[in-house]
């Protein structure tokens, strides 16, 4: 099993930034992808950027240029840079993890989640 944890959520007005991190530990951690995914009300979880183990990335168009993911991969810590927040990017924010596979934009391709983060970003 693997426990993963998220921390930095808050509230912030728009413009502003915020750095989640996500804190994985349990059984050994190598050779995985690590995604960050966000669930507004009402909404569908959403992918929103992802690195795999060998440092490759991805990102959803709307946070492109905005967000940054990385990771380090001694510690089996993950973290999301988000930038110049906007209204829209109000969400509870999941770190999630996939063994032995590249990054996803599909949630069922992870296999571990953590509980989420609150983002609220106001005008």
């Amino acid at each position: 099993q693997v426990q993963l944890v998220e921390s930095g959520g808050g509230l912030v007005q728009a413009g502003g930034s915020l750095r989640l991190s996500c804190t994985a530990s349990g059984r050994t951690l190598s050779n995985y992808a690590m995604g960050w995914f966000r669930q507004g009300p009402g909404q569908e979880r959403e992918f929103v950027a992802g690195r795999n183990w060998s440092g490759g990335t991805l990102y959803a168009d709307s946070v492109m240029g905005r967000f940054t993911i990385s990771r380090d991969n001694v510690k089996g810590a993950g973290f999301l840079q988000m930038n110049s927040l906007k209204l829209e990017d109000t969400a509870v924010y999941y770190c999630s993890i996939a063994f032995s596979r590249g990054v996803s934009r599909s949630p069922s391709e992870y296999d571990f989640w953590g509980q989420g983060t609150q983002v609220t970003v106001s005008s």
